[in-house]
């Protein structure tokens, strides 16, 4: 056993081991038994499904693991829930596409599950260089899925851009990091804040504060920081677009959370402004941009722009409450943003892309269930009750209200009212479009009957029966150690 480790160390990473075995295991089953996509999918959903169990057995534990570089807490336990649901829903919506595409799944599921466990220990790190190796296991593993339609001209460059845009902001998150590792003399984040405790910040760690910011700007898509998100939603294939919409968000906004709020309390004043602008320019041109688009997945691309600039509201605010509310944004944002993408996905068949908006004349009359299941997500997306989507804006917009951030609320809802337009805009062309819409009715699978349901069913339920979300949350938010200190600046 490795010094300094303990069987205890081993038991507490249990579910990143179970998801590396599982991954690794599907990877062999795509050379052992090619043809078998069925049997892939199987495995790589059983996989997840483990990986979820065992992370849920872990409620209530709030011990650090791996000398102290990793947490087993309830807000990592959150963040993994909704990673892991993220995924499982993803491969669930990525077996017809990928029969479609001729694409091989194996390589495919694989990615998917080292992303997820990328994205587990960004949720879990107490330790810049852990935050930095997960960040980069998931980021490697989206260079990769957003390329992978290889004869696709649209899917190479995303790729591309993808990684050239996220090298460049990974150099700038690194060194923001090593100024903070300069002035403080450590990377562990309760280092950094004990260090930074009781003493005014010197240019040096403001630059690496800002520096820090700007790289998780980046990975948030949060403006001016936001230049590869519309282009790279479009190009790559649409399953890989909703996972990295949904589940990329949720890991860097954690991320986020644990790097500003455990490791520079101290310092809790210069970020708040930072984020402040950055959450008043993110929400309002995301909504300003997606007015004007006529593509399905740059729409949500430039909608989901402006959802990172409410998410950033639950920053700003820095409270138990704000954290709490952020938190339950996002759980809702998993089920109607996936759902959304889990029918745009549906509209692709061999002979039609199904990426337009004129793409969704009929619809309502071609295959009214699905017709029935958009509407939702759109009302959600767009904050209307009884949906999902408005207990999250709620919460959210309520939270910054009592930190006493009213001005900055009031330009939510504004940015929210200006949402529901091109939100409405996919509902007419459902409903309303005497046009005739493309293609026959849509076939549904089982693979996708069961995303789809899932999705629409956490749209409804959390919008009429929230409390169980916001119980978590909050249990979650609490168990974040500099949220006292952030309470009482």
């Amino acid at each position: 056993m490795p010094a300094g480790f303990s069987a205890a160390d081993f038991y507490y990473i249990l579910p990143e081991l179970l998801l590396t075995g599982g991954a690794l295991l599907v990877l062999m089953l795509s050379v052992l038994t090619p043809k078998q996509d069925g049997l892939l999918l199987v495995a790589a959903l059983a996989t997840v499904g483990a990986t979820l169990a065992v992370v849920v057995s872990f409620a209530g534990l709030d011990v650090t693991a791996s000398r102290g570089l990793l947490a087993i807490d309830g807000f990592a336990a959150f963040f993994k829930v909704v990673v892991l649901l993220s995924a499982a829903l993803t491969l669930l919506m990525s077996s017809p596409y990928l029969k479609t595409e001729g694409i091989q799944a194996g390589e495919y599921y694989f990615l998917i599950l080292c992303a997820a466990l990328g994205m587990m220990f960004m949720s879990s790190g107490l330790d810049l260089i852990t935050l930095f190796i997960g960040l980069e296991t998931m980021a490697v593993s989206f260079y990769i899925l957003a390329g992978f339609l290889k004869p696709n001209p649209r899917s190479n460059e995303a790729a591309v851009k993808y990684f050239l845009l996220g090298a460049f902001s990974l150099g700038v998150l690194l060194y923001g990091m090593s100024l903070l590792y300069g002035a403080t003399g450590t990377t562990h984040l309760s280092g950094i804040a004990a260090a930074l405790g009781g003493a005014s910040p010197s240019l040096v760690v403001i630059l690496g504060v800002v520096l820090v910011g700007a790289g998780m700007g980046f990975k948030i898509a949060a403006v001016p920081f936001h230049m590869w998100a519309p282009d790279v939603y479009e190009g790559a294939p649409t399953p890989v677009t909703a996972y990295l919409s949904v589940g990329s968000k949720a890991a860097s906004f954690a991320m986020l959370i644990r790097i500003f709020i455990e490791g520079l309390p101290a310092v809790g004043a210069e970020w708040t402004m930072l984020f402040y602008a950055l959450a008043v320019v993110t929400m309002t041109v995301g909504n300003i941009a997606a007015l004007t688009q006529s593509n399905l997945k740059r729409m949500l691309a430039y909608s989901s722009i402006a959802h990172a600039g409410y998410l950033l509201m639950g920053v700003v605010v820095g409270t138990e409450r704000g954290v709490a509310a952020m938190l339950v944004y996002l759980g809702v944002y998993v089920f109607m943003q996936l759902g959304a993408f889990a029918v745009i996905t549906m509209m692709r068949r061999s002979d039609i892309i199904g990426e337009e908006l004129k793409d969704l004349n009929g619809l309502s009359k071609r295959s009214p269930i699905v017709a029935f299941a958009m509407l939702f997500f759109m009302l959600s997306l767009g904050g209307i009750p009884p949906t999902a989507g408005f207990m999250g804006k709620v919460w959210l917009f309520g939270a910054t209200i009592d930190a006493g951030f009213i001005w900055l609320a009031v330009i939510a809802v504004a940015n929210s009212a200006v949402s529901l337009y091109y939100y409405l805009r996919v509902v007419v062309f459902m409903w309303i479009n005497e046009e005739e819409g493309v293609g026959s009715p849509l076939t549904i699978g089982p693979a996708m009957s069961v995303a789809l349901g899932v999705a629409l069913f956490g749209t409804v339920v959390f919008g009429v029966y929230p409390q169980f979300l916001f119980e978590h949350a909050e249990a979650a938010a609490r168990s974040l150690d500099g949220i006292a200190s952030i309470t009482l600046r």
